[in-house]
């Protein structure tokens, strides 16, 4: 997908893409003003025009005065790329802000691959750019005319999603943006390697444990088979990724999912969706320990949190989640006010499996009250309630307090503490429903 930049040419045309090459904006601006029609030549062999040179070098000021007085900032080059495709190419963030700000679409297709600037950007592992353009298709008429959902998943010549691309060429970053906009994982290809293959089939071609990881979290499924009849186990065994195969060996334990139950819920505070994720890893992280210590076991119990005596007296016990009685309350339902640890919320929100005749998923309710649960947020600590000593002591009343109440009202504590995480029975769900019919007419 890369190539070089050519500035030959003649004369005032041949310094001009020179000046723009080595950045020289005083070179640029006086040849520019002598004889501004310089600014639609293009260089004799790959027709690179000075905003191509500027967004691949990244020489800022110089796209600035450039695209002042050009009124098309989606120029062609020979193959077809625009000045935001080759910008996203080379990660250059600020010249990419500055195309989007000056209309350039994001909805081209260049003829070397039919690739985008968002398949450029994933292929590269530029996750900047990527977010940048992401946010762009957001509030451009592309998510009117076709879509956001559409636009994340979109193919190029071959049959490859942005999503495809950065699995294969292993840009963890880029997978978790993309899954986290929406992007479809079980997603096959056409003809970009073997077809009918998956990001996770792509993944353990490229050996990323990291992307396969963030796959596996989101729901991928270890037995689609490709064209060839191969899953992804057998893909990463013949490439020689021996941890890779383990954690995609179907003998060896289900991994944690990304609860989908949580698309019911209206608001979730960023922090607090931090913290699920980091115990959705954590125990995943346990698993793999586990898988690749003994690759033969087949059989898996979720370990519980491990937990010094030391780590435990420091926690006071108002504090403690009184699911588990072992870790400090970190997640709050509103409006109830009920807290539980993250590991038991995402355990709570992982444990209802969707109606297969529906395919419906219930929304989890606060197992102290029943309420539904429509907001989750993050616990302050006491160094943000902290304001002055009359605080500090009806904060530890409230906490006691919300300790009582949460023993009281969920009846029997304890019939919580054997909770474990299960694995959604939706194989090939995704994030997107309504919206994967359009992905299989290639």
């Amino acid at each position: 997908m890369g190539q070089g930049l050519s500035c030959r040419g003649d004369n005032h045309e041949h310094g001009l893409f020179t000046a723009v090459h080595h950045g020289d904006l005083l070179t640029v601006t006086t040849l520019l003003d002598h004889d501004p029609s310089l600014l639609h030549h293009t260089t004799v062999y790959d027709r690179h025009s000075p905003l191509h040179i500027a967004a691949a070098k990244g020489h800022i000021h110089i796209l600035s005065k450039l695209l002042h007085g050009s009124p098309n900032p989606d120029v062609l080059n020979r193959q077809k790329q625009t000045p935001l495709m080759l910008a996203a190419m080379h990660g250059k963030i600020h010249c990419v802000d500055k195309l989007l700000q000056a209309g350039a679409n994001v909805l081209m297709f260049d003829s070397l691959y039919g690739r985008t600037c968002l398949h450029y950007s994933a292929y590269y592992g530029h996750s900047s750019c990527l977010k940048a353009i992401l946010s762009a298709a957001q509030s451009s008429p592309v998510a009117a005319s076709w879509g956001f959902a559409r636009f994340v998943n979109i193919r190029d010549g071959k049959g490859a999603t942005p999503l495809h691309l950065a699995a294969r060429q292993r840009r963890p970053e880029c997978v978790r943006i993309l899954l986290d906009s929406g992007a479809l994982v079980c997603a096959s290809t056409g003809g970009y390697g073997c077809p009918g293959s998956t990001p996770l089939h792509a993944a353990a071609r490229g050996g990323s444990l990291d992307c396969i990881r963030e796959l596996l979290a989101w729901g991928a499924d270890r037995l689609h088979r490709d064209a060839s009849g191969r899953i992804p186990y057998v893909v990463a065994m013949k490439h020689k990724h021996g941890a890779c195969a383990a954690l995609l060996n179907p003998s060896s334990a289900e991994p944690l999912v990304w609860p989908s139950p949580l698309k019911f819920i209206s608001e979730l505070n960023q922090e607090a969706k931090a913290l699920l994720e980091q115990a959705l890893k954590d125990a995943n992280r346990e698993r793999e320990k586990n898988i690749l210590l003994k690759p033969t076991t087949t059989t898996y119990s979720l370990p519980s949190p491990s937990h010094s005596d030391d780590n435990i007296s420091q926690v006071s016990e108002s504090a403690l989640c009184c699911i588990c009685f072992e870790q400090e309350c970190t997640i709050e339902v509103q409006n109830c006010g009920h807290q539980m640890c993250a590991h038991c919320t995402l355990a709570l929100c992982c444990h209802n499996k969707p109606n297969p005749a529906t395919a419906a998923l219930t929304p989890p309710v606060c197992p102290f009250c029943r309420s539904a649960i429509a907001r989750l947020v993050a616990v302050k600590t006491e160094a943000e309630d902290e304001v002055d000593p009359d605080a500090n002591s009806s904060k530890l009343i409230s906490k006691s307090s919300r300790k009582t109440r949460n023993t009281n009202e969920s009846g029997s504590s304890s019939s919580f503490k054997g909770l474990s995480f299960a694995k959604l029975g939706s194989r090939s769900s995704g994030r997107i429903a309504a919206d994967d019919e359009w992905i299989h007419k290639d």
